[in-house]
């Protein structure tokens, strides 16, 4: 989810959720204690330069239960934010404590924010002779494609 995304997505509620993987919600006394943008330069393992910026959201569950973050207030947080760090249509990043703090991806089910699980990658499989799994290997199955035991389609 990006930075436009989250405002539209704001503008039509009236109480802000966040869902956790599995399926609890966030407190509904939880502030979002900074808005950031966060810039990564870095060389995969492939020896490749790369380069990434996103928006992080940082949600905190205080002891405060009197106050809620209502969606214009956090509208109006994002605007600054933009504005003050120059944030453009970022994808958002949403730090969150768990047991340590863990980063999740966003989405919006019409209701939700779901907190959405991250995974590492391999960004230079080819450098480092990992098996590149295609995602449409069933679609060249049903194409006529054939599928053979090993070869990572099934």
């Amino acid at each position: 989810m990006t930075i436009n995304e989250i405002k539209k997505a704001l503008s039509n509620l009236e109480t802000i959720a966040f869902e956790l993987p599995n399926g609890t919600l966030v407190p509904n006394h939880f502030h979002v204690t900074e808005v950031g943008k966060v810039h990564k330069d870095f060389i995969d393992c492939g020896g490749t330069r790369r380069s990434e910026t996103r928006a992080a959201f940082q949600l905190w569950e205080a002891d405060d239960y009197d106050h809620r973050l209502h969606p214009e207030k956090l509208v109006s947080i994002i605007e600054l934010s933009q504005k003050v760090l120059e944030l453009g249509d970022e994808e958002i990043e949403v730090e969150y404590q768990g047991e340590t703090i863990s980063k999740y991806g966003l989405d919006f089910d019409g209701k939700h924010f779901k907190l959405t699980t991250k995974h590492t990658d391999c960004l230079a499989r080819e450098n480092c002779g990992v098996p590149i799994v295609k995602e449409n290997a069933m679609v060249e199955i049903a194409t006529g494609g054939s599928c053979t035991p090993g070869s990572g389609c099934c």
